[in-house]
């Protein structure tokens, strides 16, 4: 494990991990656009959106102390579920859901783990981000049934896409969250 930073590259690393927070907040907000798009370009647009959001928390992890390797590999699921759904040939919404509720299941794991090794407010959000992207997996997998019926009969119907739209924003929120809590705990420790 390295030494942590000096004040002034700390500083600079706070406001980075702060930054991708942001980003990470304004994806999660873009989701918002997705019932609007059709489905060949509605799978771009969120594969783009989790390539950029795993990037942003890739870049986020590499600014943290104790636990860089977790938040490092929870990017890089992250991003790897964008790669998977942007490069998908067939963009079938049911190969996205099992992407998307692989994706997040894999990162609550990660994040479970990371809670076990932080401490105070960070853990507190690395819990929320990991609860939240269980319980998100969790619906998915339990609305799997019910959506594949309803998409093999009638093909992706708008709600269904909408309520994929928020379930996008959600784990895009308290993963930014989590980043601004990050960077928040951090300055307090510098001042």
């Amino acid at each position: 494990m390295t030494a942590p930073p000096t004040e002034p590259k700390q500083a600079s690393q706070e406001r980075l991990i702060a930054l991708m927070g942001w980003l990470v907040l304004a994806l999660g907000a873009g989701a918002a656009i997705l019932p609007l798009v059709g489905p060949t370009q509605g799978a771009l647009i969120i594969g783009a959106m989790l390539t950029l959001a795993g990037l942003a928390e890739i870049v986020a992890g590499t600014r943290r102390y104790e636990t860089r390797k977790l938040a490092i590999l929870a990017g890089a699921v992250t991003m790897i579920a964008g790669l998977l759904f942007a490069t998908d040939q067939a963009t079938h919404f049911l190969s996205a859901l099992i992407i998307i509720a692989g994706w997040l299941f894999l990162r609550s794991l990660v994040l479970a783990l990371a809670c076990s090794l932080e401490h105070g407010a960070v853990r507190r959000w690395t819990g929320v981000a990991a609860a939240t992207d269980f319980l998100l997996a969790l619906v998915t997998v339990l609305g799997f049934s019910v959506s594949s019926l309803v998409v093999t009969l009638f093909g992706a119907t708008p709600p269904l896409i909408a309520s994929f739209a928020w379930l996008l924003a959600v784990s895009f929120a308290a993963t930014a969250m989590l980043l601004l809590q990050v960077a928040s705990c951090a300055e307090i420790e510098r001042v």
